[in-house]
């Protein structure tokens, strides 16, 4: 029986590409205990379209409480980011045809009693992906104790779920060591991103959004949208 893993850090209110890639996994790995990166980065942040154009919507990390792994990164708890965030996203998206669902979705996410990073973004992808019909399983990586680092501890996570498939996003062209994968039997697929427009607010289309942008303006038509496929490593080829 063929096994789909996908690995990821557990990103801020994602893109849409996110999920496309939970929706072909068969089990997905929150890679929690991996460094958080100390500048910006897609852990703390996201971007959102306003009607003056592209904001990002930031979680202030409380650097002196925190360690220096996701799983141990704590938000600051002397800022009322969280209000600022809901009211960022009413300003954008009060005039969305599905503003009132997105904006529950959003309320349930923000209200989430944790000020833990990890745990904040762990939620908010599965609650997100329970809305989205996808089923796939979820596993944080500090929970296997599987040691290692780059391409080894990957395939030995897919190895502890007998995985025969990898699936990654384009990052991973930089390092992943395809040879390693295929000793193991493990086949290595990258995200081929359709990126499919949908009708937005506040001028052209851009994918990089939220997946909010798209709840706000699609509702439950946005699983529709959720469709890319993945490319065998050796058939993928850098446009």
């Amino acid at each position: 029986m063929s096994l789909t893993v996908v690995v990821s850090q557990p990103m801020f209110l994602p893109w849409i590409g996110l999920f496309e890639q939970i929706r072909l996994a068969d089990v997905f790995i929150h890679y929690d205990d991996v460094q958080l990166p100390q500048g910006r980065s897609f852990m703390t942040r996201v971007q959102v379209k306003t009607p003056s154009g592209i904001s990002w919507l930031s979680a202030p990390i409380d650097r002196k409480r925190s360690g220096a792994l996701i799983n141990e990164s704590f938000f600051a708890s002397y800022m009322d980011w969280k209000e600022k965030h809901l009211k960022t996203i009413l300003h954008c998206y009060a005039k969305a045809p599905f503003f009132e669902t997105m904006f529950e979705i959003a309320q349930n996410i923000y209200g989430y009693q944790t000020d833990n990073l990890s745990e904040f973004n762990r939620h908010t992808l599965e609650y997100l992906s329970r809305w989205l019909g996808l089923s796939t399983k979820f596993v944080c990586s500090s929970e296997l104790i599987i040691s290692g680092s780059s391409t080894h501890r990957l395939v030995e996570l897919c190895r502890h779920f007998n995985a025969d498939t990898y699936v990654t996003g384009l990052g991973a062209l930089n390092y992943i060591d395809y040879n390693e994968f295929e000793a193991n039997g493990i086949s290595v697929r990258y995200m081929n991103y359709e990126k499919k427009a949908y009708p937005q607010l506040h001028g052209e289309f851009t994918p990089y959004v939220s997946i909010l942008d798209a709840v706000a303006n699609c509702g439950s038509d946005t699983p529709k949208l959720i469709t890319s496929e993945s490319i065998y490593w050796k058939d993928y080829h850098v446009s």
